[in-house]
């Protein structure tokens, strides 16, 4: 039987939300190249506020948006949902003279929007995942010209989009880069802040790898290295983040566990990376810091620290062993994997 109306729309929003979250922007740190663009808008057109507006399921998200005192808004009240459902740009020029707006908090609360003008962002396979816009105070009118270059900005926004879609994963290990993992160190800590909700952290070094490098060749380096990120994938649950944080360094984030789960889980990690063998039978093993995201625990920078300070502990008891940080702080002293100092 055919997909009826509402299914066809509910289906093509399941893939309008599956474009957006591949650029996995939600929720993400404000970001300079961002920040130019909606600096551009405002300065081009004379305008108090622009925004680079995200529409999730049920909200709109602002990846930037200076001169607006808000970081998200239902999605009912969004002037960006219109444009996303238009898929053309979209002007309002008298919001307080609209009936579709002029009862909206955002028309009548503390942002005071008069007039808007927003034009889609495009995901590369032909999803609106958000707009470019810009909103002012007072009532204006935008000329075609003037929305041609609103359109050309928001391009750019798509091309930044693409760009960090692009440089989210290490070549060679298909692991997040580092400062992809290092955002989403600090969802969790703002999930943690708002939500209470846990985490940990875990950092391991492979053992000895310049000497791996050195005897076999940078050949077999790589093959390591592509190896442990394999092992480490299979080992984590959906929601669980590797990244590649360093030459030979990796870093793990756990969603909902605490310390003693995340020892555990390392633990695991580690005795299947020492099960490994590589061609010609080469062998490695590493080293394994472990930090819980406690209340201690204030930025990113604190929290690697903990489980920086953990794996050398764990170096310094003869490697291929786990440390879990017993104090949260960036120094603190660690504990092995059966509970030792």
């Amino acid at each position: 039987m055919p997909a009826n109306g509402t299914d066809d729309m509910e289906t093509a929003e399941t893939a309008r939300l599956a474009a957006l979250a591949r650029y996995d922007v939600l929720d993400s740190p404000a970001e300079a190249s961002f920040d130019r663009i909606t600096g551009l808008v405002r300065a081009v057109f004379g305008v108090s506020m622009a925004a680079v507006s995200l529409i999730d399921r049920d909200r709109q998200w602002f990846k930037s948006h200076p001169g607006l005192d808000v970081r998200e808004t239902p999605r009912t009240i969004a002037f960006c949902d219109h444009t996303i459902r238009a898929g053309r740009p979209f002007v309002v020029p008298d919001a307080r003279a609209d009936a579709r707006f002029s009862d909206n908090p955002l028309v009548v609360g503390a942002q005071q929007i008069g007039s808007y003008a927003g034009v889609p962002l495009t995901s590369r396979d032909g999803f609106h995942v958000g707009t470019l816009c810009a909103l002012d105070r007072a009532p204006r009118s935008y000329t075609k010209a003037e929305l041609d270059i609103l359109a050309s900005f928001a391009e750019i926004i798509v091309d930044e989009l693409e760009l960090r879609h692009i440089a989210r994963y290490d070549h060679l290990t298909g692991a997040l880069t580092r400062r992809v993992f290092l955002v989403e160190a600090t969802r969790a800590i703002a999930r943690r802040d708002r939500h209470g909700r846990t985490a940990a952290l875990i950092l391991f070094d492979i053992d000895y790898f310049k000497a791996v490098n050195d005897a076999a060749g940078h050949a077999a380096g790589d093959a390591v290295l592509r190896a442990v990120s394999v092992c480490c994938a299979g080992l984590l649950r959906t929601d669980d983040v590797l990244g590649r944080v360093g030459g030979e360094e990796f870093a793990i984030l756990l969603h909902e566990i605490g310390g003693e789960g995340a020892l555990a889980t390392a633990e695991r990690v580690r005795g299947a990376i020492a099960d490994i063998v590589l061609p010609d039978g080469l062998r490695v093993t590493a080293s394994f810091g472990i930090a819980a995201l406690g209340p201690a625990i204030a930025t990113v920078e604190t929290w690697f620290a903990a489980a920086d300070a953990a794996m050398f502990a764990a170096k310094r008891a003869g490697r291929d062993s786990c440390r879990l940080a017993r104090d949260l702080g960036a120094a603190g002293p660690a504990r092995s994997a059966d509970g030792t100092a």
